[in-house]
């Protein structure tokens, strides 16, 4: 390999890998100076990734919400989602993911439409969540009062590494994502709640 082509891989590596989010064609053309084809760039992550493959590495280049990203080969995934839970319970609470899912499933969809599906006021939920960029408005519906419509953005198909809409899993999988968040949340503060060992000895001491 020329040493032209590969500072050209070594560049694309270094851009994706430093991104916070899914890097596109046009981010990495504007960036590098260089007027690349996307087939050039569809071509240099496949060498890229031929490389990981071949010296065992454990990550590889995916083509994620219209740009491309690292992720981790799904035979680490559970090691790595123990490592990342506490970080995404911080960022959606349960209530959040309910209504983030009502939007993923039914865009686009109203505040009304979303309270009929849960039963109770998403208005809190639907501001964090256009806060934090994982939906949007999307217009208003045909409907008394024009009410907003709602949809979900690219940051949500980046955060759930997902390429398109197409990815979801089907409903029934993210009734049992919310489950296993409800008992991981339950577990959790029934720990706090359990005596520690100490605390028993101490508790015995007190009585004697």
């Amino acid at each position: 390999m020329q040493d032209q082509d590969r500072q050209l891989l070594q560049s694309i590596e270094a851009l994706i890998f430093a991104s916070e989010e899914a890097i596109t064609w046009q981010t990495v053309c504007q960036i590098t100076g260089l007027d690349l084809k996307y087939g050039d760039l569809e071509e240099a992550v496949a060498t890229l990734n031929r490389d990981y493959e071949a010296t065992g590495r454990t990550f590889r280049i995916h083509a994620i919400a219209g740009g491309y990203r690292f992720l981790s080969e799904p035979e680490y995934g559970d090691l790595i989602r123990k490592l990342l839970a506490p970080v995404i319970q911080r960022r959606l609470s349960r209530s959040m993911l309910e209504v983030l899912a009502a939007v993923a499933w039914h865009q686009p969809i109203t505040k009304s439409d979303i309270q009929q599906i849960r039963g109770v006021s998403p208005d809190y939920a639907i501001d964090r969540l256009l806060a934090r960029g994982l939906i949007e408005v999307r217009g208003r519906a045909d409907a008394p009062g024009r009410p907003l419509q709602y949809g979900t953005t690219v940051e949500f198909l980046d955060l759930f590494h997902l390429s398109s809409l197409k990815d979801l899993p089907k409903l029934r999988e993210i009734k049992e994502i919310l489950q296993e968040h409800e008992e991981q949340q339950y577990l959790a503060s029934a720990g706090d709640e359990m005596p520690r060992e100490d605390d028993e000895i101490s508790e015995i001491k007190d009585s004697e």
